[in-house]
């Protein structure tokens, strides 16, 4: 990771312009960062495809924050079951940032975000029309998010 700069708000810029190229929230976020993960975007893409939608649009926890989650397991990584202080570190790391996103945006719960008042919505996917972008702050969510990310990385760098 040393190598790897890390402009944050380039990075914050590149996940919001990922959603809107039709990526959800938890994708764009991730990949936006896909460089520290060892992986190539692709397959950051498939593993992070399921928690768009608060959890495949459940509405549960906000993709954009699954998607700093996602993130500080290469950041912070406990590769093996039995390394408690790893577990910790990294448990820590994304509670740091799920709660510097609610300080940003109030709530890490989807449904809060969107002003929804159903627990789920159907598995279809909301058509991306200019309608869906103007009424939906997830863009700017997700730029939040990586911008937490890319913050945490520039101040922490070794």
């Amino acid at each position: 990771m040393d190598s790897v700069k890390f402009c944050a708000e380039e990075r914050a810029l590149r996940a919001k312009q990922y959603f809107q190229e039709g990526y959800n929230c938890a994708q764009a976020v991730a990949l936006a960062y896909a460089d520290i993960t060892s992986l190539d975007k692709q397959t950051v893409a498939t593993i992070t495809a399921s928690f768009g939608g608060g959890m495949g649009r459940l509405r549960e926890v906000c993709g954009a924050v699954s998607g700093m989650s996602f993130l500080a397991s290469f950041i912070s990584p406990c590769p093996t079951a039995d390394n408690a202080a790893a577990k910790k570190a990294n448990y820590a790391l994304v509670q740091e940032f799920a709660e510097a996103f609610r300080k940003q945006n109030g709530a890490i719960v989807c449904r809060t975000l969107l002003g929804l008042d159903r627990p789920k919505d159907e598995p279809t996917p909301s058509e991306r029309t200019a309608e869906y972008y103007k009424k939906r702050p997830c863009a700017d969510l997700v730029y939040d998010a990586a911008l937490i990310i890319g913050e945490y990385l520039a101040n922490n760098q070794n």
